[in-house]
């Protein structure tokens, strides 16, 4: 977390989570060469309710980090105008920047952190620079789950508004921090809380389930590793991520029943669900492509008949009007 670097300086910055970020300023142009860099500042308002510090992150976007210097003009606070400052980076004194306002030159991916401090090293303000390729297409945190799936996974148990996605970073990457999250349904924001190892969050939207969804949900992921940044986007209807929970599942010889999942929405004639079932070898797993027996149906008992003693038996559901995923498999393992 950029706030957890300033524990000698600001104690009560641990205590907000950094997905608390929100946007400020607008996008302003810095030199490079011939090019013309784009510089995003965020700020952390958590930081700034719980103590006086001001943890400011500005994100450099560029095409390509090859040979990338970039100036980056930097202040330590309006209060600290007419007052001499000294600046430190990652901890370490530099001795050619002093002032209220300086400027620093960012080579490639070289940000980090910056402080500035009173002539004895009193603490005044931060300052974390990232740098993001634009466009970001060459992602190195995270890693992909599969082309269809992208990046993040996401999935919500019925349709109540509440659902979760979660990320992977790369082993080479695992220190990886979340910097920001975001969702939001047709320009409304959609609260949301991240876990505490920042792989995982949870998110509440407050439309009315019976409501039919006009717009998806799209879900930002903003994470670093040192000072790199990378942005990762899920976009989707809610309806396309609904995902029973698993059935529970009884038996009394060749007959099986089940009921809907506790947590499904009621009633169960508009929030139908239907269920496949499927009979495999003994020792195979439900997800074995050489069963017995599939079928699906819509009723909540099933009898089999097949030649063979020894087998597993399984069940799973999804909604019937949208055909999307399917719960995990529910299984009666025995002979009979």
């Amino acid at each position: 977390m950029i706030c957890s670097t300033l524990l000698t300086y600001c104690p009560f910055c641990q205590m907000r989570v950094l997905f608390l970020l929100v946007l400020y300023g607008a996008l302003c142009g810095a030199s490079s060469d011939s090019n013309q860099e784009n510089i995003e500042t965020l700020t952390d308002n958590g930081c700034q309710s719980f103590c006086t510090c001001v943890c400011v992150v500005l994100v450099l976007r560029v095409p390509d980090v090859q040979s990338s210097t970039v100036n980056v003009p930097l202040t330590c606070g309006e209060a600290y105008r007419d007052q001499p400052v000294i600046w430190k980076k990652n901890g370490k004194l530099i001795q050619a920047l002093q002032g209220n306002q300086v400027e620093v030159q960012v080579e490639e991916m070289n940000g980090g952190n910056f402080t500035c401090h009173s002539p004895n090293g009193e603490y005044l303000n931060h300052t974390v620079i990232l740098v993001q390729l634009d466009p970001d297409n060459r992602n190195v945190i995270l890693k992909e789950k599969s082309p269809e799936e992208g990046y993040i996974d996401c999935s919500a148990p019925n349709y109540k508004g509440s659902f979760h996605c979660t990320w992977t970073r790369t082993s080479s990457r695992s220190d990886a921090t979340v910097l920001l999250v975001r969702a939001e349904r047709n320009m409304e924001k959609i609260p949301c809380q991240l876990d505490a190892d920042g792989s995982k969050v949870l998110c509440h939207d407050a439309n009315c389930p019976y409501k039919e969804e006009q717009h998806r949900i799209s879900l930002t992921v903003y994470i670093y590793s040192s000072a790199r940044l990378e942005a990762y986007t899920k976009s989707f209807y809610l309806r396309e991520i609904v995902r029973p929970e698993e059935l529970p599942l009884s038996s009394d010889g060749k007959s099986f029943s089940w009921d809907y999942p506790d947590s499904w929405e009621k009633p169960c004639t508009f929030f139908g669900l239907q269920f496949q079932v499927k009979v495999v070898q003994h020792g195979h797993s439900c997800d074995s492509s050489q069963e017995i027996m599939k079928n699906i149906t819509e009723a909540t008992k099933y009898e089999i008949n097949v030649k063979t003693r020894r087998y597993v038996f399984c069940v799973r559901a999804q909604d019937k009007y949208t055909s999307g995923p399917f719960s995990p498999w529910s299984k009666c393992i025995d002979s009979f």
